[in-house]
C-alpha cells in the first residue's frame, strides 16, 4: 500500500474514534450515551447488559473519552505511519477487552464496536511501500 493511502486509513480511524468517543469525555454526555445504549439494548432484546454506573465508573469512562479524543485529534492533525502502528496495537487490546467483557455478561452491542476495532487494527498493520528518497 502507498503511504498516502495508509495515512488516509489512519485519519479515517481517527475520525471514527472522535465521533464514537467524544461523548464519553464528560459525565453529562456519557450519561446520555449510557442511557441510550441501555434503552437500545433493552428494546432490541440483545443479550448482556449495561449496568448502572457509580461515580468511579463514570470517571473511568470520562478518562477514556478524554484520552481517545486527544489521540484522535493528534492523528487528524499529524497523521503518521508510526501513529497508525501504535493505534493498531491499541485496537488489538481494545478488541480483546471488549470480547472479554461480552463473554462475561456485557451487552453484545459492544461487538459492533469490536468489528470496527478489528477492521481498523488490521488495516493499520498492512505493509506500506517504502518511498524512494529523492536528493
Amino acid at each position: 500500500m502507498q503511504l498516502k493511502n495508509y495515512l488516509r486509513i489512519v485519519r479515517a480511524s481517527a475520525w471514527y474514534d472522535l465521533i464514537v468517543t467524544i461523548g464519553f469525555a464528560t459525565p453529562w454526555s456519557f450519561t446520555l450515551i449510557h442511557q441510550s445504549l441501555t434503552q437500545l439494548n433493552s428494546s432490541l432484546g440483545i443479550a448482556g447488559e449495561f449496568p448502572a454506573f457509580a461515580a468511579a465508573h463514570v470517571l473511568m469512562a470520562n478518562l477514556l473519552g478524554s484520552i481517545v479524543t486527544i489521540w484522535a485529534i493528534l492523528r487528524l492533525r499529524n497523521a503518521r505511519m508510526e501513529y497508525g502502528r501504535y493505534d493498531a496495537a491499541g485496537r488489538i487490546l481494545f478488541s480483546m477487552w471488549q470480547l472479554y467483557a461480552v463473554a462475561h455478561g456485557a451487552s453484545q452491542i459492544i461487538l459492533a464496536f469490536t468489528v470496527f476495532e478489528i477492521a481498523f487494527g488490521i488495516a493499520q498493520l498492512l505493509p506500506v511501500k517504502k518511498q524512494a528518497v529523492i536528493d
